[in-house]
């Protein structure tokens, strides 16, 4: 999606929250903004202990904030116990306890209809995609309160990617966090969604499925690896001149021009004795050796390949600029190459973390930074 039509989607999204707050029902959010200070930061600390959960579920603080929403149950605010109810049916679907869940949200929407806890949790438990996005939609097509509008976009987000639909997950994504500025646990949580949607922005709906399925893993392989890269770009065309070569062929023919590196360890500064396999997960270290090797043979000037170890070797007491880069690695040129060319970045600001794997996504968006 082209840059002006992602700022169109802001753009609609941020004119929806201004109507929606012109037009906020007073009684309603009076009704819970009547509550006081430490009552709603109950609810706050269930809200962030339930979203954390949903990322990483432990039994015992599944039970502990169990017990917390039942020792709850007993304030007489009609408004507070619609939501407390809709937080109990969130935590109910992490139990893998559905009906419970439905029962809680025939609670919630019959105390307080329409509050934004239990259009999430009516989300949640319809199965259909395109119904639960709807059900989303409406939400905010309909609702009269500021707060809950943010958390609302986290869903839209959440849906929308799941749908593929990536530039408007990222807007729904981004708009969620500039409203949830004081609820830090959301971004924190949903930033890795967020970023996913961002590096699988220009993919698109019609995007082949096996090309999606390699997008989604956490970690690849060289074969995935050159599928995306044969797939997406036309970087490997002075490998095969066009003919339909299969990924294995490729593979061993980069082997042999030494695009792929016998080892992933930076550390070591003689190659093994044993080839890589073309199955093997590929590190960072593995796809920046790739990058900067295919960057340099596109620009038809192979002495990008020892640039910097050039240069670094006239400095009387060099030091790496990269902490977990040693100066004789192999390795050198290829990654200090790929951050000043920003084709990859240093996670920490200092370390490129070399033994780590590559998200599908990830490489996808360094392959356009490159091409």
């Amino acid at each position: 999606m082209k840059k002006h039509e992602l700022s169109k989607l802001y753009l609609g999204l941020i004119l929806l929250l201004l109507f929606l707050s012109s037009c906020r029902t007073i009684q309603r959010d009076l009704h819970i903004s009547s509550l006081d200070e430490s009552t709603k930061a109950e609810l706050i600390e269930i809200e962030e202990t339930i979203v954390k959960l949903e990322f990483a579920p432990t039994e015992s603080l599944i039970s502990e904030t169990r017990r917390k929403i039942n020792s709850l149950s007993n304030i007489p605010d009609t408004g507070f116990q619609a939501l407390l109810s809709a937080w109990s049916g969130r935590l109910f679907l992490l139990e893998g306890r559905a009906n419970e869940a439905q029962r809680e949200l025939g609670r919630s929407q019959t105390r307080y209809p329409g509050n934004w806890v239990s259009e999430i949790l009516s989300s949640r438990l319809e199965r259909d995609i395109q119904r639960r996005l709807a059900i989303i939609d409406n939400a905010l097509l309909n609702y009269h309160e500021t707060e809950g509008l943010g958390e609302l976009q986290i869903e839209r987000g959440r849906i929308l990617l799941e749908q593929n639909r990536f530039p408007e997950a990222v807007a729904s994504f981004d708009l969620a966090f500039s409203l949830l500025d004081d609820k830090t646990f959301y971004q924190e949580n949903y930033r890795f969604a967020r970023d996913r949607a961002w590096e699988l922005r220009n993919i698109g709906e019609a995007a082949e499925s096996r090309i999606m399925a390699i997008a989604a893993q956490d970690g690849i392989s060289w074969l995935d690896l050159l599928e995306i890269t044969q797939t997406e770009t036309d970087l490997l065309r002075f490998i095969t001149a066009g003919r339909n070569w299969s990924n294995d062929e490729i593979f061993n023919r980069l082997l042999e021009r030494s695009f792929i590196p016998l080892t992933q360890d930076i550390t070591l500064t003689e190659w093994p004795g044993n080839n890589p396999q073309s199955n093997e997960i590929v590190l960072r270290s593995g796809t920046a050796w790739f990058l900067w090797h295919l960057f340099a043979e596109n620009r038809a000037n192979r002495g990008f390949l020892s640039r910097y170890s050039s240069r670094y070797a006239n400095i009387p007491n060099a030091r790496s600029p990269i902490d977990d880069l040693p100066l004789d690695s192999p390795f050198f040129d290829s990654i200090l190459g790929c951050v000043e060319w920003e084709f990859m970045n240093l996670p920490d600001g200092r370390r490129f973390l070399s033994d780590e794997r590559v998200r599908g996504s990830a490489f996808l968006e360094m392959l356009r930074r490159l091409n």
